[in-house]
């Protein structure tokens, strides 16, 4: 179904763009941005994933605009500090946010937060994350879906799934126990650092974790990858195979999302979306994102509001389970 929902965004952007693309593009072309250096704030800690993407990007802006791109990590409730930050910002263009719907969507589906994706004015997404993979402990005693499932349906409590209640990771557990037809028990274990110890101190059986966190200790023997969570197979993570292959259709994607405050000049959106597409169109970028398993990603700014409208939508559903988390 998303695999169908995407092509269809991707056809309309296609039919739309030979009319709205010309206006948007002389625009950008004509206004002065950036004239000094731009902050970018990023809702997570150095080293993550979200960082890494938002760094990345920095390095290729500075290449092909000439201006430096400073990247500030405010990390903190769930990404509101960074989204406060930016919200209160000047409307001039200086300061950009760089989240994703765990920031932008989960925080308003649990009631975290008042303020969705249309708080801010959306740029583009600068790249979609297809490095997580669904992980288990060796001691959880699975070593696909299919025995999950039959483990978890046999003793809803027979594997401790370990997330962040209230976050992204929370919804892609309560997503696989819709489409799966399981209950999941679901306990708060941290940060993904501190998931990893989790599973390697068998304090939980299984974790949502991006497949370069866990690599090694699943090369290792420590840990079992149980599938990935892609429309098709990720080639970056191995013969990790997909949900879908193994019998649950099961997919779900993490865009990087890269948003200014409200009122900012169109002509400074459509100027930061054309240099992020030129940025994904290097080969460089593409090899250094190949550091997180991640290919290149991107989508313009209304395929990217009409991407984050469908999250939202499909999120929404698990709204009275996230509130009762809190």
């Amino acid at each position: 179904m998303k695999k169908m929902i995407r092509a269809t965004l991707l056809s309309a952007m296609t039919a739309f763009g030979t009319i709205g693309m010309h206006s948007s593009v002389m625009a950008a072309d004509d206004v002065k941005w950036p004239t000094r250096p731009v902050q970018v704030v990023v809702i997570a800690n150095p080293g993550g994933d979200t960082d890494f993407n938002a760094r990345l990007m920095a390095k290729y802006f500075n290449e092909i605009t000439g201006k430096n791109m400073v990247v500030t990590n405010v990390a903190g409730g769930g990404g509101t500090l960074a989204a406060e930050q930016v919200k209160g910002a000047a409307a001039d263009g200086n300061t950009i946010l760089f989240t994703h719907p765990g920031q932008l969507i989960v925080n308003e589906v649990a009631g975290l937060s008042p303020d969705s994706y249309e708080t801010f004015d959306i740029a583009c997404i600068a790249g979609v994350d297809k490095g997580a993979i669904f992980v288990a402990s060796k001691d959880a005693g699975v070593n696909d879906v299919k025995e999950l499932v039959e483990k978890v349906k046999a003793d809803p409590k027979a594997v401790v799934y370990g997330t962040e209640m209230g976050s992204f990771s929370h919804i892609q557990g309560l997503m696989f126990e819709k489409l799966a037809g399981v209950k999941l028990k679901m306990v708060d274990a941290g940060t993904v650092s501190e998931k990893v110890v989790a599973l390697l101190g068998g304090r939980i059986g299984l974790g949502a974790i991006s497949y370069g966190s866990v690599q090694d200790y699943v090369n290792g023997g420590q840990m079992v990858a149980i599938g990935q969570p892609n429309a098709e197979r990720n080639p970056l993570l191995g013969d990790v195979k997909t949900f879908k292959e193994q019998g649950v259709d099961f997919v779900i994607d993490k865009p990087y999302v890269v948003a200014f405050p409200k009122g900012t000049d169109p002509a400074i959106i459509a100027k930061m979306a054309d240099v992020m597409k030129q940025i994904s169109e290097k080969p460089e970028y593409a090899e250094e994102l190949k550091k997180f398993k991640q290919p290149v990603a991107y989508y313009g700014t209304e395929d990217a509001k009409a991407v984050l409208a469908k999250t939202r939508e499909e999120f929404m559903q698990f709204k009275d389970e996230l509130r009762q988390s809190k």
